[in-house]
């Protein structure tokens, strides 16, 4: 089973090791960046299950970075900061933050923060519609104005993913990893072929998915 994979964006370097050190030891996947520059590049190549952000960063605010990021995405924020007052908590949590955490904070705290929002991450809706899709989750079936399109269950498990990442680059070891339960070695053609069949089945649905090198796939309107 792949690890979880975690966002650190911590620009104090004692506070970042301290984190990544014992986020590793359970067993997390733990990328760091030290400020929003380094965030950006980390997301444009891989999608963390959840993002740790702190909000006074060198080149810019973690909140507006917050805002940035749910322009495109729905991925779990963990707001961690020093600034601990009602006001500082209530701006980030409307500003679309999961959960919000004060500095000094206790590590299993942390932990245990970090644990409830991948559980919550993993609840998934019994349907999704978007467009002229629709996505049975439960019976892992997706319909096309009312058409069933056929998938077999790692093309519905791809579709589900792009689906809930509409508009963002998703790596091919991302997607070989959530479907195929283990990491992607050497070639990636069976990802390939998988993903050719699932464009021919929605090419009629009114989305796309797009490749670019270097960024990966992208689910996304015609």
């Amino acid at each position: 089973m792949p690890k979880a994979k975690l966002l650190l964006i911590e620009d104090n370097p004692r506070i970042q090791i301290a984190n990544k050190d014992m986020l590793e030891l359970l067993d997390y996947e733990v990328a760091i960046a030290m400020n929003l520059a380094e965030a950006r590049e980390c997301l444009s190549t891989q999608m963390p299950d959840v993002v740790v952000l702190d909000i006074m960063l060198p080149d810019g605010s973690g909140l507006d970075f917050l805002q940035e990021l749910r322009q495109n995405t729905e991925l779990p924020v963990l707001m961690l900061t020093a600034l601990g007052s009602n006001e500082d908590t209530v701006r980030g949590l409307s500003l679309g933050a999961d959960d919000y955490l004060a500095k000094p904070y206790d590590y299993q705290v942390l932990a245990a923060r970090v644990e409830a929002l991948l559980r919550r991450a993993q609840q998934v809706p019994e349907r999704i519609i978007k467009g002229r899709l629709c996505l049975d989750v439960t019976a892992d079936v997706a319909t096309c104005e009312g058409a069933d399109l056929l998938l077999s269950q790692k093309e519905f498990s791809l579709l589900l993913i792009f689906v809930q990442n509409e508009e963002r680059f998703i790596s091919a070891e991302y997607l070989y990893e959530k479907v195929w339960k283990q990491p992607m070695v050497g070639s990636s053609n069976t990802l390939k072929t998988t993903i050719n069949r699932l464009r021919e089945k929605i090419k009629k649905c009114g989305y796309r998915i797009e490749w670019s090198r270097g960024e990966g796939y992208c689910f996304e309107k015609e």
